[in-house]
């Protein structure tokens, strides 16, 4: 049953992959909003394929930036499913199969790490997001987490960028819970739906495996209020963001 489960599945998401590459190919959109109107609608596709529902807490912000705590690609579907976005990913994220051709259609900005100038470029087309009124999301920690620690130390880069664009930034934090079903059989979190070491094919086919689950985002209620250091001091401002989004981690698990 299990591997029947995992290529029912692996089919339902190809087919949603295929009629949504088929949408965007007729529709050809060329704003960003309509990009991110797109990459929604094929988020929202792809999580009912694998039986996967999101709730939210708090207000959805729909303007300013957006940073999360990140445990795996799946985090993407939750906060794109939840209002259009533009998400900031990683260069290497182009060469992906399907995925890379899906963020680059969806207006994805991406940074190169440790890349000053791919940094600054990065800075400037969040802020034409920010302009045109979309959310922009972004992984501060810059990597998935197994989640033994709310979340891994933040990369100040973008949120230097951030700032200095003079957006608000608010805290969110992702968790996933299985279904009774799939607890029962021995299924966890952590084994089954984090991104870790393994490779991303095998990463989804033990995601497929599970009958169903749900993944809760909770937003702050405010934008984080940085301290006046923090404003000139990237690295404090690094650690104020964690501590926010940590915070909510705390509160989410209670």
């Amino acid at each position: 049953m299990s591997l029947l489960r995992k290529l029912y599945h692996a089919a339902a998401i190809a087919l949603a992959f295929a009629y949504s590459m088929a949408e965007v190919a007729v529709q050809r959109p060329r704003t960003r909003a309509a990009r991110a109107a797109w990459l929604s609608r094929l988020c929202s596709r792809l999580m009912r394929s694998m039986n996967m529902t999101v709730s939210t807490i708090g207000p959805v912000p729909m303007h300013g930036a957006v940073i999360s705590n990140h445990l795996s690609y799946t985090d993407v579907l939750l906060h794109s499913a939840s209002r259009p976005c533009v998400f900031v990913a990683k260069a290497e994220l182009r060469k992906t199969p399907i995925l890379g051709w899906c963020s680059m259609m969806s207006g994805t900005v991406y940074v190169s790490r440790g890349a000053g100038g791919s940094a600054a470029r990065a800075g400037e087309e969040m802020a034409a997001g920010f302009r045109d009124g979309l959310p922009v999301v972004f992984f501060p920690e810059g990597t998935t987490g197994v989640g033994d620690e709310p979340t891994l130390p933040f990369r100040s880069g973008l949120l230097s960028q951030t700032l200095a664009a003079g957006a608000p930034i608010t805290a969110a934090f992702v968790r996933y819970q299985l279904s009774a079903r799939d607890l029962a059989h021995g299924k966890t979190v952590r084994r089954d739906v984090v991104w870790g070491p393994e490779t991303l094919l095998q990463n989804m086919w033990k995601l497929f495996g599970t009958r169903s689950m749900t993944g809760t985002i909770e937003y702050a209620a405010q934008p984080i209020a940085f301290s006046n250091a923090a404003l000139t001091d990237r690295k404090l401002a690094a650690i104020e963001a964690r501590d926010a989004v940590a915070a909510l981690g705390k509160a989410l698990g209670k």
